[in-house]
Order: structure tokens, then C-alpha cells, then sequence
């Protein structure tokens, strides 16, 4: 029995002293179980604040002067009696020039018949692009005098340059006024009257 004891013994006391040491261990860890590990510490939450630079708001000049007022086209040339000299049905209308350019009516209308006879030739406006390019020449138009002495369907029979001043032209026409034809005591139509009206660059002083 002494030899199993001393055989053994020494194992049994080791084997006591770590089954009393797990016990220990294993209290200390059911121990700590008790605070839950999804508890959210206690940290106290940081503040972030985020930082803009200074903006700063567009400058509006003051400065700025307005755009131009658009510039004026030259208003129309008012109708005005002008002195007659006539004979054998032609007649002479002289202009005074109005602005950079003027134009020049040939002696009268083509036409050998002299009981119709102009009274007023309105000076047709200078065309715009002509007057910056330095751009002289003629046209003939040719009009109906009506009983009243007014002018209908102008349309221009020749021009030189073509195209640069033929609408000015029409448009004067339109304006010219006419002692109308007397037959038989009563006015009458007159068709094919012609007129060559002639654009001409005054020159600078």
C-alpha cells in the first residue's frame, strides 16, 4: 500500500492543485461575461466641423457705360414744291444736295408729248452701302402718271451699277407728283413715262 501510495501520490497532488486552478479560471471567466460585449463604450461623440473657404460674391462693375442708342437712319426727305422751268414737255428740276450725296434728274421725261408736266421730284435718300463705298451711278425708271397726277408701278428699265441703287429710285418715284394730261377737258393716264435720276458723290470742301 506504501508503494502504490508513493507511486501515485505525487500525480494525485499535482492533479488536485490544477483542477483547483481551472475552477479558479473558469469563475474569473464566467465573471467577466457579465458586462455584455455589444455594449457601446462610453466615449463621448467628437464635433467635425467642416471648414468652406471665404466665397466671395462676384463684383459687379459699376463702371460698365450702356451700350450705344442704334444708330439713326437719316429720315425721309419732305416733299416740297420746287421751281418748274419748262418747254416743248421737258422740264429741268434742280436739288439742293441732302447730306454726303445727292442726285441729279435728267432734263425731264422721255416723251414727246408736253401736256403732262412734272411738279414735284422728291431727292431719293442715298443708299447706305453705296455712300461707304464711295459708289456713284444712274437709273432709269419708268412709272405710269395717273389722273390725279400721282406715279403707280415703277420698275426700272436700266442702271448702272445694277442692283446698287434701283429700290432708292423706285421709291423716289413713288413720291413724284404730276400735272396730269388734259384731253377733251378730263385728265388721263399716261404710261411709259421714264425718268433717269442720276447718283452723284458731293465732293469734300
Amino acid at each position: 500500500m506504501q508503494k502504490v501510495f508513493e507511486r501515485y501520490g505525487v500525480g494525485i497532488v499535482v492533479g488536485s492543485v490544477v483542477t483547483v486552478g481551472l475552477l479558479y479560471l473558469m469563475q474569473a471567466v464566467i465573471s467577466s461575461d457579465k458586462n455584455p460585449l455589444n455594449e457601446a463604450p462610453n466615449v463621448r461623440p467628437m464635433d467635425i466641423v467642416r471648414l468652406l473657404d471665404d466665397i466671395e460674391p462676384p463684383k459687379i462693375d459699376r463702371n460698365v457705360k450702356p451700350p450705344p442708342p442704334p444708330e439713326e437712319f437719316p429720315p425721309d426727305i419732305p416733299e416740297a414744291d420746287l421751281d418748274l422751268s419748262s418747254g416743248e414737255g421737258w422740264s429741268t428740276l434742280d436739288f439742293e444736295p441732302q447730306g454726303p450725296g445727292k442726285a441729279e434728274f435728267g432734263p425731264g421725261d422721255y416723251t414727246s408729248d408736253g401736256e403732262y408736266l412734272p411738279i414735284v421730284k422728291v431727292n431719293p435718300q442715298y443708299p447706305r452701302r453705296a455712300l461707304q463705298r464711295g459708289i456713284e451711278g444712274w437709273v432709269i425708271v419708268q412709272f405710269t402718271v395717273t389722273e390725279t397726277g400721282s406715279t403707280e408701278d415703277p420698275f426700272v428699265v436700266d442702271s448702272d451699277p445694277p442692283g446698287i441703287f434701283d429700290r432708292a429710285a423706285i421709291n423716289a418715284a413713288l413720291k413724284f407728283v404730276y400735272k396730269p394730261r388734259v384731253v377733251d377737258g378730263k385728265p388721263i393716264r399716261v404710261t411709259g413715262v421714264k425718268n433717269r435720276i442720276t447718283f452723284e458723290l458731293e465732293d469734300e470742301p
